[in-house]
């Protein structure tokens, strides 16, 4: 990407910038929209399949690819279940089982939550911001290959029985090479470290895109709620990888070269280094894998109440606040381990802190449905379960902030109800609703809304039925972890219930997907903006051209296409005019326009790369550099550094000229 600056004129008052090439404003004729359709377009077949960096494409890559690997941690929950159901079984081995509750827990938390999202972020986020595409549109194609890649790298010793064993969380010395000398931790701990630099390139290609890449006019305070959760989470991301990367590191060197971080046993090590290590990234994740959840809800909530969301500026507000304060609670997973009492009075009260913002945005869309006029489409009653849900979750998050009851509860069930009310009931409820919402722009068409609704009903009690007996598997003393136990102990029916409300979501997941494969072929065909929402990607074809607006908006207020019906003296200025009425930014050639970070101007032309084949091949030299890392191949891990190498010349080349053409025909706006 390339920029042709802006610069003020001398004698211009403080603060004027100026295009150095002016803007046009107007509409572009037939003629103009097929040349943007020309430069825009990714060529047919393999090679553009392997080589496009449409974040349309990207986007509903990362979605497909997320909901795979929520299928493939769903498999294996199942299977847990079978197990657990009734006591004394022999489904499992003890050592099948710890394999599968790490590999279910490693994809449903890394390999779907986060993607899933970004997946709606990459395809949303220039739609709603009034822009051609992201930044960093070749970064942006490989954050998802080496995702991709990531997954399967990380799946890679598992079809052989060495799957990675010591959960999740991975805690050493049970991590450590005299415990687990197999492969199995080796390629967890690399594949974790892949997939961070997946994540980190994401995340950095998130902020810079909503700093550069806006609407004339959208200024700060106008940006959708769905792109503050998606900020707050990159922003957290770009500190807290680092630090699970690190951890990850470190342990890889202790098992095969010989260090010491973690030893206890002579090496000066410690133990208790790595959980501090591991938390101080996994608990801001939670919030990463739920903010641009609540973001969905909050844009899409609305909608279906025929309202503004209630109260813009506190949820936004409380956005970047959770995030925050999300980055001083990490010890809450750690009460049990010895901390002195003092740390253990400051981060109890952070924990129980952090409510605060989380319950003014539940504020917020109770507020919103009240005073609003609810429709209940299949995506309604998906919002609203996932409000049900947040309550049930934050309540029982709560309830472990508070150290006494946490020393009774943790390591018990008590806390695989929280953990799941939090990751799945905050996360999959708003993403299958956002799918249903999103479903027609993404591909033309409407999804069957009866079947919408029994989809709905099914997963919402199937997953109480499923998790909140666990509440009550905990309190009678049942610890997580185990792969069975005993007929004396009273967990016999909570267990049975959990079973048969996993196998009753599952199954609404089921209704769910036949949906999106019937629509697909046979919905009915949607039109640009079938639910009359009011953002910017609704005014674009359903699905969205490759260069999804011929004409920039400029936009006057948060809710550009219900401008017209509703009157916002809060929001715009005297005599702002909607979108429609300021008229529209012309620009011809693959560029985009590049906008100051808070107010919202025209600052800059930038020149947008073409596709290329060189974040395919440089993801693809990456994961098999860590392959040969993992197998110690080093011969094989110099060449492969050095394809890397080539592979950024590549993409970093500059870019041919295009051919210069006449200018296209403009009507004046």
């Amino acid at each position: 990407m390339s920029e042709t600056p802006i610069s003020a004129l001398p004698g211009d008052p403080p603060g004027t910038v100026r295009l150095r090439r002016p803007l046009q404003r107007g509409r572009l004729d037939e003629q103009g929209e097929a040349r943007l359709l020309e430069l825009w377009e990714t060529r047919p077949g393999w090679r553009g399949w392997l080589s496009t960096v449409d974040h349309k494409s990207i986007g509903l890559r990362y979605l497909v690819t997320a909901f795979i690997f929520l299928l493939m941690g769903g498999v294996e929950a199942l299977i847990m279940r079978i197990q657990l159901a009734r006591p004394n079984a022999g489904i499992l081995t003890p050592e099948q089982y710890d394999q599968l509750f790490t590999m279910h827990g490693m994809t449903m938390i890394f390999l779907y939550a986060l993607p899933i999202l970004s997946g709606f972020s990459n395809y949303l986020w220039p739609l709603v911001l009034g822009a051609r595409d992201m930044a960093f549109p070749r970064l942006n194609a490989f954050s998802y290959w080496v995702f991709l890649f990531a997954g399967i790298f990380l799946y890679a010793s598992f079809p052989l029985g060495e799957g990675a064993d010591a959960g999740w969380f991975n805690y050493v010395p049970l991590s450590s090479l005299t415990y687990d000398p197999g492969p199995n931790i080796d390629i967890y701990s690399l594949g974790m470290i892949l997939l961070g630099i997946s994540t980190t390139v994401g995340a950095v290609n998130f902020v810079v895109t909503l700093l550069r890449m806006r609407a004339a006019g959208m200024s700060i305070d106008r940006i959708p709620v769905l792109v503050w959760g998606t900020l707050t989470a990159s922003a957290g991301n770009l500190l807290a990888v680092p630090s699970v990367s690190l951890a990850f590191f470190m342990l890889w060197l202790d098992r095969r070269i010989g260090t010491h971080f973690f030893d206890v046993t002579g090496g000066g090590g410690r133990a208790l280094l790595w959980q501090h290590l591991f938390w101080i990234f996994a608990h801001p994740w939670v919030y990463v894998v739920v903010l641009p959840a609540m973001g969905i809800v909050s844009d899409a909530l609305p909608v279906f109440c025929r309202r503004p969301l209630v109260g813009y500026g506190p949820v936004a507000i409380s956005t970047v606040a959770t995030m925050v304060v999300g980055f001083v609670v990490w010890i809450h997973h750690m009460f049990a381990t010895g901390i002195p009492p003092m740390a253990l009075a400051f981060f109890g009260s952070a924990s129980m802190i952090i409510s605060i913002p989380s319950a003014v945005a539940t504020f917020a869309w109770i507020a919103t449905i009240w005073l609003g006029r609810p429709v209940f489409r299949a995506p309604f009653l998906f919002f609203a379960g996932f409000v049900i849900l947040f309550v049930i979750g934050g309540v029982s998050g709560v309830m472990t902030a508070a150290v006494p009851l946490d020393w009774q509860l943790t390591d018990t069930y008590f806390v695989v109800a929280h953990l799941h009310y939090v990751l799945i009931g905050i996360n999959v409820f708003p993403v299958v609703g956002g799918i249903y919402f999103w479903f027609p722009k993404f591909t033309g068409r409407m999804m069957s809304e009866r079947l919408g609704k029994i989809a709905f009903w099914i997963m919402f009690v199937g997953f109480n039925l499923g998790f909140f007996p666990m509440h009550i598997a905990g309190l009678l003393g049942m610890p997580r972890r185990i792969y069975t136990y005993a007929p004396d102990m009273g967990w016999n029916t909570v267990n049975m219930l959990s079973s048969i409300g996993s196998f009753m979501f599952a199954f609404g997941i089921l209704v769910f997907l036949v949906d999106v494969l019937y629509s697909l072929r046979r919905g009915p065909i949607a039109g640009n903006n079938p639910w009359d929402a009011p953002s910017l990607e609704w005014s674009t074809p359903s699905p969205p051209p490759p260069y999804n607006f011929a004409v920039l908006p400029i936009v006057a207020s948060r809710h550009p296409l219900w401008e017209g019906r509703m009157e916002e003296e809060t929001e715009k200025p005297v005599g702002a005019r909607s979108h429609l009425d300021e008229g529209y930014i012309v620009m011809q050639g693959r560029e985009a326009l590049g906008t100051t970070a808070l107010s919202g101007k025209p600052h800059v032309i930038l020149k947008m790369p073409e596709d290329s084949y060189a974040p395919f091949w440089l993801s693809v030299f990456a994961a098999l550099f860590f392959a040969a890392i993992a197998l110690r191949w080093w011969g094989a891990a110099l060449v492969l550094i050095a394809a890397c190498g080539v592979s950024i010349i590549v993409w970093l080349w500059p870019q041919r000229a295009l051919v210069q053409r006449e200018p296209a025909p403009v009507e004046e706006g």
